[in-house]
């Protein structure tokens, strides 16, 4: 059976964070100065801000994704821009799994609220499934349920325990940018997104592989009588 308790994957994904820091965060700064800029340079138009961060979100889940899958080896081998280029195939798939997973959740959670948690839990890893696998939107969810059949509580133990580490990072980021005006809490704003950013992609691409049905080892033959 699979390790899947959430201090093993979080720990995991921490590890591969302090490991690869010197690519995932230059990488998130770089990427989440689109955000930073659209909502400096024009703070009313708030729906092109959401847009690109919703774009730059999974365009950057798709690099971690392929990090890690870069790293099961033990080593990294692929270079920033590498990985960079490798999203490009998965983009416009990721986005759409990004609309149609987030309106799902978001109907889940306006009826009862535990169909919400219900779908973000079986949807837990259908963006490395996408990254990875190419098999379509709507058969990249079903992949993932699939995936998490018969491991929910844990995966859902998962998804608490980094919700809780995003919101204290964020709490304390709304607490340093309160008095600093508009430019400030901006900045303030892209440093959180950069520093959870990574902790966010890192779990669901390690909770994917923990989710990997493992191969069961060959049998040696019996020798030949006689």
């Amino acid at each position: 059976m699979p390790d899947i308790r959430p201090g093993t994957i979080v720990g995991r994904a921490f590890q591969i964070y302090r490991e690869q820091a010197g690519t995932l965060i230059p990488a998130a700064l770089l990427i989440f100065a689109v955000q930073f800029l659209l909502v400096l340079l024009i703070p009313s138009i708030f729906f092109i801000a959401a847009i690109a961060g919703l774009i730059v979100s999974v365009f950057y889940q798709g690099m971690v994704v392929n990090l890690v899958r870069d790293v099961q080896d033990g080593r990294r081998d692929s270079s920033l821009g590498e990985l960079f280029g490798s999203v490009g195939p998965v983009v416009l798939p990721l986005i759409g799994l990004a609309i149609v997973a987030g309106i799902g959740i978001a109907i889940g959670f306006v009826l009862l609220i535990v169909p919400g948690l219900i779908l973000l839990t079986i949807w837990a890893v259908a963006a490395p499934v996408t990254v990875i696998e190419h098999p379509g939107v709507f058969a990249a969810l079903g992949r993932s349920r699939d995936l998490v059949r018969g491991h929910g509580w844990q995966v859902f133990g998962t998804i608490l325990l980094v919700f809780a580490i995003d919101i204290a990072i964020n709490i304390v980021a709304a607490i340093v940018g309160a008095p600093l005006g508009d430019a400030g809490r901006a900045v303030v704003n892209w440093i959180a997104a950069t520093l959870t950013a990574p902790i966010v992609a890192l779990t669901a691409a390690v909770l994917y592989f923990a989710l990997l049905p493992t191969p069961a080892p060959e049998r040696p033959e019996a020798p030949l009588a006689g």
